[in-house]
């Protein structure tokens, strides 16, 4: 895997060892990136699935000033820092092995608001709506911010979810969606 654009384009990224964690294809994080960004002028990422930490790096990559990284497997957790290591942004991302369920409850209580969130989980274990929900209700969300959520193709999440609006559905293969919510705030309508 390499990033694709910014500050570390055409670095490689090392994968988690082992057939555990499923990498978002360099083609899919392409296509989100454009879709949300393509730069960044600051801002804070949480990624609940941080797998390799390949989508907070991109992101970093293309101007994120901060992120929080979550997973629950210690050798993905191993292998986010090392990626962090050789690119030298520990001091910008914080990495930790939880559940997302937790870590949420860990993270409402530092009162962080997120400007992106990753929702990349396991297609069979997928929260995406409790989540969001989550994130909406404990005010963990900037008012406009940008909620990406890689799911199986299978399945259709809602228009909206605890007033979290789609902004686009994309269906990748027979196996890969993403859909991508914006926090809107009260009385704003969407413009594309």
């Amino acid at each position: 895997m390499r990033i694709i654009s910014g500050e570390f384009k055409g670095r490689k990224v090392k994968a988690v060892p082992g057939s555990g964690t499923r990498p978002t294809s360099d083609k899919i994080r392409e296509s989100i990136f454009n879709i949300i960004g393509p730069y960044f002028e600051g801002g804070t990422s949480l990624d609940l699935y941080g797998g390799s930490g390949a989508l907070t790096i991109e992101g970093m990559s293309r101007g994120m000033a901060k992120a929080i990284v979550i997973d629950v497997d210690p050798k993905a957790v191993e292998t986010i820092k090392e990626n962090l290591d050789t690119l030298d942004l520990n001091d910008r991302v914080e990495v930790f092995r939880n559940d997302s369920y937790r870590a949420l409850k860990a993270l409402r209580k530092r009162r962080i608001k997120f400007s992106y969130v990753f929702l990349d989980p396991p297609y069979k274990k997928q929260k995406i709506k409790k989540e969001i929900e989550f994130l909406k209700e404990n005010e963990l969300l900037e008012p406009a911010a940008v909620i990406v959520t890689e799911h199986d193709a299978m399945l259709k999440l809602p228009e909206q979810i605890a007033g979290c609006v789609c902004l686009k559905h994309e269906q990748y293969n027979s196996t890969t969606a993403v859909t991508i919510y914006t926090n809107e705030t009260e009385g704003e309508e969407l413009h594309e």
